[in-house]
């Protein structure tokens, strides 16, 4: 005797879905956000994380004394742009 698939009330795969969109789905937002101001001035000497590629040589060279290698970095690009 095959199964009748018409004779459930609900389909559990679907309740999952929805109980899955349900939960990673954000919110819409109640109303739109008022302007903003311009953004305040960078902090004088605040630094920001940023995305390099270096080649391995120039890496090694840095990391080969421990740690400190990204502020030797820093201060070897700041000398040679004259900072």
């Amino acid at each position: 005797m095959a199964y009748d698939r018409s004779r459930r009330t609900s389909d559990p795969r679907q309740a999952a879905e929805a109980a899955f969109k349900a939960a990673t789905t954000k919110p819409a937002a109640a109303a739109p956000a008022a302007p903003r101001e311009a953004a305040p001035a960078a902090v004088p000497g605040a630094r920001e994380s940023v995305t390099l590629r270096l080649d391995s040589a120039v890496l090694e060279h840095f990391q080969k004394d421990g740690p400190g290698w990204q502020d030797r970095i820093n201060a070897a690009l700041k000398k040679l742009a004259g900072l």
